[in-house]
């Protein structure tokens, strides 16, 4: 059976620091792209005047890479804020454990205990190697 090892004081404090770097990311995707989306963006960079393709193509590529990561963090404060609305954040989405205070104030949008993380992680790794 599942066990909550987390207080009312803990989900507060957790859910206002996803909040606010949910805040920050969406404020920093916004200037990043200068209030356009992806595809506006990167249309732009390729159509600047100048002799310097070579660097647009490069620049466009860093800016779609870390709109990429943005986006993914995005969606897992999304998804750990979500957990927390229907009374399942802070535990393991796969074995259902508590997940520790000390890893969820580290990272608030983790979604898996340590034991389990690391079994995805070297499943992935067994994966990459074949």
């Amino acid at each position: 059976m599942a066990r909550h090892t987390l207080n009312p004081a803990d989900l507060d404090r957790l859910a206002t620091r996803l909040t606010e770097r949910r805040r920050a990311l969406v404020a920093q995707r916004h200037q990043h792209l200068g209030g356009q989306s992806r595809a506006e963006h990167a249309h732009e960079v390729l159509q600047q005047d100048g002799d310097d393709a070579p660097q647009r193509a490069a620049d466009r590529e860093v800016d779609l890479m870390l709109t990429d990561q943005e986006e993914v963090e995005l969606g897992a404060i999304d998804a750990a804020l979500e957990r927390l609305a229907d009374g399942r954040y802070g535990l393991c989405e796969d074995c259902g454990e508590g997940i520790p205070l000390q890893r969820l104030e580290l990272a608030p949008q983790v979604q898996h205990c340590v034991g389990c993380q690391s079994v995805r992680e070297r499943g992935r790794l067994r994966s990459a190697s074949l």
